[in-house]
């Protein structure tokens, strides 16, 4: 039997209840040439009965639990196929995803990894709304991946050899082991480009990571902070340092405050200060700017008014004051 084109690995944890229909979108492909891979990491409710029911459609390899990114690993260990594609078990691949992608893979053989668009779905698969990166971020170089950072596994291809090379997924990340990964692999010289299209329905939901706010603050400052520590950067990347973190931090309170945190919001608009760009009076309107457009982006309408009214914005206004004078 000859070696699939592609090896897609769903890496799962208790997630039966999405994962039949993560299975069924890759069984469903145009393009007919792949393997699956299912990791399940060390689930506890029926996820063994739901991965028996496809027989050997499936591989299906079960090890203790020790979070997405070893899992992911996992799979790329066992992976024959020249291309990775990763599913999370709670996503839904759309029909054309693998062959829109290794088409484009294969009219391009200096490509490394591949990315497209995607739709936000909620629990119940309805739409919330569709993301088409490539308008704001038209080319995916190193440069574009640290200013914007648009990774979602899910959407994306990976040639193995590169992933190989930048040895897989660092666990100290969650949940932003991905954006890590992408990072590095930029630097090392992967190439990368967007297949213009929707090739996937991102599921979410209460337990999804962009759900859980203050590990995805902390993780990925974490994961800016040890980009930057490294040693040997090329002296143009060094220099979009600040600017990189100030963006970011700010960023990551945006999020933060979408997610009800509003004390940890303000310590993160705080450590942004010493990186701003902006005078003052400009860097809170740049804030306030910033919050408007990241809502909007994620499919809200940013409430200005609340958000000045509340006392963790009040007391930062004062700190501000106090910095200024």
């Amino acid at each position: 039997m000859s070696q699939p084109q592609v090896s897609v690995i769903i890496p799962t944890y208790n997630c039966a209840r999405y994962l039949p229909e993560a299975i069924d979108s890759v069984l469903a492909q145009t393009y007919q040439d792949f393997e699956i891979i299912v990791i399940d990491d060390g689930s506890t409710d029926d996820t063994a009965g739901v991965l028996q029911s496809y027989g050997d459609r499936v591989r299906a390899v079960q090890q203790q639990n020790q979070g997405v990114a070893l899992a992911r690993n996992h799979g790329i260990r066992l992976a024959q196929g020249e291309w990775v594609a990763f599913l999370d078990a709670d996503d839904v691949l759309l029909p054309h995803k693998l062959e829109a992608q290794l088409e484009l893979a294969h009219a391009n053989p200096e490509l490394g990894m591949i990315h497209s668009g995607w739709q936000r779905v909620d629990s119940q698969g309805r739409l919330l709304m569709v993301v088409e990166p490539w308008h704001q971020v038209p080319e995916l170089t190193l440069e574009s991946w640290l200013r914007w950072k648009p990774v979602l596994p899910s959407a994306m291809l990976f040639r193995r050899y590169w992933l190989e090379q930048a040895g897989g997924f660092d666990p100290r990340f969650p949940p932003a082991e991905d954006t890590e990964l992408v990072l590095r692999l930029a630097l090392l010289g992967c190439q990368a480009t967007w297949l213009p299209q929707v090739t996937v329905n991102y599921r979410q939901h209460e337990s999804s990571a962009m759900h859980k706010g203050l590990p995805q603050a902390k993780s990925l400052a974490a994961v800016i902070d040890h980009f930057f520590a490294q040693p040997n950067l090329p002296e143009h990347i060094r220099w979009l340092e600040n600017q990189t973190r100030y963006n970011t931090l700010v960023w990551i309170a945006w999020y933060l405050h979408y997610t009800d945190h509003p004390t940890e919001m303000v310590e993160y608009l705080q450590r942004s200060w010493q990186y701003s760009p902006y005078p003052p009076l400009e860097t809170i309107v740049h804030w306030a700017d910033g919050f408007t457009a990241f809502s909007k982006n994620w499919g809200h309408e940013f409430d200005a008014e609340t958000l000045a009214r509340s006392p963790e914005w009040q007391g930062l206004m004062q700190w501000v004051v106090g910095r200024v004078n």
